[in-house]
């Protein structure tokens, strides 16, 4: 018995000895496998982004990877209310800021004059601030000023706007200043006399500006026989020819309620401005007219032509090629704004050219042809302008007029991938460095407002400017450019520049 008992436990012995150097070996080698398995991942991720998937390189990112949205999802919400006499009101609340932006902006501007009174929005632009029925001149300058504010207005071929950018304990007077300049002004005659002095000077000084005078006679020449040609300050004998009673029309068609838009943004809460909106805003016209109805009576038509002025005198030759560009709602619109970040602009002062994305800078750079070069793309409401300004030596206008059509045709056959996600990173860049402050939100709450009758979310934006491919810019560039008229305004001494049909001939020039 005993013996049987000490062989049972040599038995149990030997088992268990045997169990434990298996387990010792599966143990070895389950950690010889988990290194392998390691590796093995490690070497599978360098492999991704060595030969990353192509289809994610078209969202800027060699591999899946999750991205957060909440920050741009949780930008602050615009709230819009219509009033009852058709006046819009909108908003965007920033309560954590201290200042406060409030304007209202006017589906009015210089295209909507007639001929005789061409000039007549910039004219009532100035009379608004030169006095009320409650308010001098002086008075409406020292209330401004005594809250620390700042006030200003301009305008635009299609739009005015007037607004005022105060501390938030100052929005009602802010307010009440707006209502009462675009309500009760008095436009005494004294003082229509006065100002058309300043406005003769002011013109004097824009002929020095001579990007301001290119674009008025790109606009001339594009635009002939219409509306939208003619300069905003109007002509001088014009302006020196405007009566009370021109004023008053034009305010009484246009200034009317159903196409007017209140904005505010920063330190505003938007039942507090749609108060003080109803309190204020009475007495608007309420003239039917749309403006639809006025670009449909007279319409913007795009002629193919040129005007050149030859001025040996003057130190550098500038000159802009444009052609018939997408209006603000054409769905090419996008696509039009990605070209134009493809093109680029540059200036020989800043530097930086020759290292830059857009090969039409680098060519300008590198070969030294040109002081400074811009790519523009503007939108109205039926039409545009797309095309290129530039300023360039005399003896350089050659070369650099052959790399700018040759930049702007090539789109319409050979474009990259890599140029199309930079440039759309550039605009959306840009889009978002331009939304910094109460007053650069309140103008573009204002302009979307008259344009599409909405704030377009920039996450929506962003969607519409990713959706641009290569294939789209080709699109877009066979519709817009290739084979298309363009109109061309050149000054200075400008001899050397090529002519009307060499421009055209390159606009379908190396298409395959």
């Amino acid at each position: 018995m005993a013996f049987r008992r000490l062989l049972s436990a040599a038995v149990r012995r030997r088992s268990a000895a045997a169990a434990a150097a298996v387990g010792n070996a599966r143990e070895a080698s389950t950690a010889v496998a988990a290194y392998d398995r390691i590796a093995d991942a490690v070497n599978a991720r360098v492999r991704r982004l060595e030969h990353p998937d192509p289809r994610f390189l078209r969202y800027a990112s060699p591999v899946p990877v999750h991205v957060d949205h909440t920050a741009i999802l949780e930008a602050p919400e615009t709230r819009v209310t219509t009033l009852d006499n058709g006046l819009r009101v909108a908003t965007e609340s920033s309560l954590s800021s201290r200042t406060a932006t409030v304007g209202v902006w006017i589906d009015a501007g210089s295209r909507y004059e007639t001929e005789e009174a061409a000039g007549v929005a910039h004219f009532v632009e100035h009379m608004l601030f030169k006095g009320t029925g409650t308010r001098s001149a002086g008075q409406l300058e020292q209330e401004i000023e005594d809250m620390g504010g700042h006030l200003n207005a301009y305008t635009s071929r299609e739009q005015t706007t007037y607004y005022a950018k105060v501390l938030d304990k100052d929005v009602p007077r802010a307010m009440s200043v707006l209502a009462d300049i675009l309500q009760d002004s008095k436009l005494e005659d004294n003082r229509i006399e006065r100002e058309r002095g300043v406005i003769l000077r002011e013109m004097e000084e824009v002929q020095g500006q001579s990007e301001e005078v290119i674009f008025d006679h790109l606009h001339a020449t594009a635009f002939q026989y219409t509306s939208l040609g003619r300069p905003i300050l109007g002509s001088a004998d014009n302006v020196k020819s405007i009566t009370k009673k021109n004023l008053i029309d034009y305010i009484q068609k246009h200034y009317t309620a159903s196409r007017m838009v209140i904005t505010a943004a920063g330190a505003v809460k938007h039942d507090d401005i749609v108060q003080q909106a109803k309190e204020l805003f009475k007495s608007l016209p309420t003239d039917p007219t749309t403006t639809n109805m006025l670009v449909a009576e007279q319409p913007a038509i795009f002629t193919g032509s040129e005007v050149r002025i030859i001025d040996d005198d003057m130190p550098l030759a500038q000159f802009a090629v444009a052609f018939n560009g997408a209006s603000w709602t054409d769905p090419d619109s996008i696509a039009l704004m990605v070209m134009q970040t493809m093109l680029g602009s540059w200036n020989k002062s800043a530097g930086g050219g020759k290292h830059m994305g857009s090969e039409l800078v680098q060519r300008v750079a590198i070969n030294e042809i040109a002081e400074s070069i811009m790519a523009f793309n503007t939108n109205y409401k039926d039409t545009g302008l797309f095309g290129v300004y530039a300023v360039a030596k005399a003896d350089c206008l050659d070369d650099l007029a052959f790399a700018i059509m040759q930049e702007m045709s090539k789109l319409s056959y050979r474009v990259t991938e890599e140029d199309v996600i930079r440039a759309r990173n550039q605009l959306k860049s840009s889009i978002q460095l331009h939304l910094d402050g109460s007053t650069a939100v309140v103008e573009d709450i204002g302009r979307q407002q008259l344009i599409y009758g909405r704030r377009i979310p920039i996450p929506e934006l962003f969607a519409r400017i990713d959706a641009v491919d290569p294939s789209t810019i080709r699109r877009v560039a066979n519709r817009f450019i290739f084979d298309q008229d363009i109109a061309i305004a050149a000054m200075g001494p400008i001899k050397s520049l090529p002519d009307y049909n060499w421009f055209r001939r390159r606009t379908y020039m190396l298409r395959y």
